[in-house]
């Protein structure tokens, strides 16, 4: 049955972060699979006036505290839009005034509502909260908030068993609807990849590669990589670390690089087009994430698929997909030495644990992930 589909989200294009990808994702799956699906987001700003096919961007001010996130405060005309498509679900990636303009639509046009519960937006705050805000009252307060926001919701979806008991601790009372993740095509990311070009590119032929791919930002814990590479590099001297992203802490993570003489041995790509990751992924020897904010982590799992074990952080839900010593090695993300450990041990066993890393994956394709976003659709559907 094919369904007429909304999906609400605080962040969007031109900004790239795990929750666009998942919306992205999703979106084109869903209409791969005879959906019509439609994207409710904040428009950017500084980006002027911009469109895309069965997106409605709502009116938005920049968020100063986090560069390339937009609060949605002013009201707008969703209740009509929402109408005028005569929808079958609601699907809201965010919890912030696109998650509240989400569930009012959902209320006035009596239209099933599900949350998928992504970000852990009270451990950010330390980082982007208006300075002077009393952290402990605040964080009380979004607590209540997320507690009244999630139990108003027809169906929640998290994204790990990590984050359901985060989610059932915040609002036990909430009907959750399944641990759903994001999936990965394994036809876009696989072994078979060739990344030569990429490794002429930044000159990386003849050294051993690991590879990070996030948003350069505090809570995804960079400095831990960084501060662990000189012990790598003290037991692999060819060893090269290659960062993917953009982000607001691009400019202190490179300080840190410079502090400890780094330079040309890390090195700091930008942002790379989603077009071009596959063969960033084809170029690394393993893969390493420090983050201990992964709701799910979706580029572990494309590491994988693509056959790269991982050096990942023993945090949420990192050790869902990674099994240690099996598809990778995990380790304490406050820890640099033990960092530098795992990386290491990934490096020793790459070639034995390609299978189990492309196995692993193979469980989160994007169809399967995608037929059960659709049961629980048409659940909610009735």
């Amino acid at each position: 049955m094919s369904l007429r589909i909304a999906l609400f989200t605080d962040s969007y294009l031109p900004t790239v972060d795990g929750v666009v990808n998942s919306v992205l994702t999703t979106r084109r799956e869903l209409e791969a699979r005879g959906h019509r699906v439609f994207v409710f987001a904040p428009e950017d700003p500084s980006n002027g006036h911009h469109t895309e096919p069965n997106t409605f961007y709502v009116k938005a001010k920049a968020f100063r505290r986090y560069p390339g996130y937009r609060l949605a405060i002013f009201p707008g005309h969703e209740i009509d839009e929402v109408n005028a498509l005569d929808l079958d679900i609601i699907h809201s990636h965010g919890i912030g005034f696109m998650g509240i303009k989400g569930i009012w639509c959902s209320w006035a046009t009596k239209t099933p509502f599900v949350q998928t519960y992504h970000t852990l937006v009270q451990e950010a705050m330390p980082f982007y909260s208006p300075i002077g805000l009393n952290l402990h009252l605040l964080e009380r307060g979004l607590r209540l908030y997320l507690r009244v926001f999630l139990n108003r919701c027809a169906g929640v979806v998290v994204p790990t068993r990590a984050i359901l008991r985060e989610v059932l601790s915040l609002a036990p009372t909430a009907r959750i609807s399944g641990v759903i993740p994001t999936g990965i095509d394994p036809n876009r990311f696989h072994p078979g990849l060739n990344g030569y070009s990429v490794r002429s590119q930044w000159g990386l032929n003849g050294h051993d590669v690991f590879l990070h791919v996030g948003r350069i930002s505090p809570e995804k814990n960079l400095s831990t990589v960084i501060n662990a590479f000189p012990h790598v590099r003290k037991e692999n001297p060819d060893a090269k670390l290659l960062i993917v992203g953009s982000g607001p802490y691009m400019d202190r993570y490179y300080d840190l690089v410079r502090k400890r003489g780094l330079l040309g041995e890390i090195i700091f790509t930008g942002f790379v087009p989603d077009s071009e990751l596959p063969k960033y992924y084809a170029a690394c020897d393993a893969f390493v994430t420090a983050s201990r904010f992964e709701t799910q982590g979706l580029v572990v799992l494309e590491a994988l698929a693509t056959g790269k074990p991982v050096a990942g952080a023993n945090a949420r839900a990192i050790p869902e997909f990674i099994e240690d010593g099996r598809n990778g090695f995990l380790f304490d993300p406050s820890d640099p030495r033990a960092a530098a450990r795992a990386m290491l041990q990934t490096l020793e066993h790459r070639d034995e644990m390609r299978e189990s890393a492309r196995r692993t994956a193979l469980a989160y394709s994007i169809d399967r992930c995608t037929e059960r976003l659709e049961t629980v659709y048409s659940d909610l559907a009735g």
